[in-house]
């Protein structure tokens, strides 16, 4: 995407924008990504986060923090996580 291109969205009825797909492309951004949102002198800013950005950031740490929250979720999102982590797997084996 050039730098100066602007690209208008209409907020549909639950306040949802669709972000291009060369936006978050550009900004690494993709479906699960944890995205925060902001106000900076009226403007709404967007950026994508790594799941734990404060406290133990360890490989264990990590883990107990994924394994506690996918006890809370139902089934249906616990096979779609495990569906995600096994694309992610196949496309690291296709890297190498």
């Amino acid at each position: 995407m050039s730098k100066g291109k602007n690209i208008y969205k209409i907020i549909d009825c639950k306040g949802r924008i669709l972000i291009p797909k060369e936006l978050r492309t550009a900004a690494e951004m993709e479906a699960g990504d944890i995205v925060k949102l902001g106000l900076h002198k009226g403007t709404v800013i967007a950026k994508k986060m790594n799941l734990i950005e404060v406290g133990d950031q360890t490989p264990e740490a990590r883990e107990a923090y994924v394994r506690a929250a996918i006890k809370e979720m139902s089934e249906e999102k616990q096979i779609n996580i495990a569906a995600s982590i096994l694309e992610l797997v196949e496309r690291r084996k296709e890297q190498l």
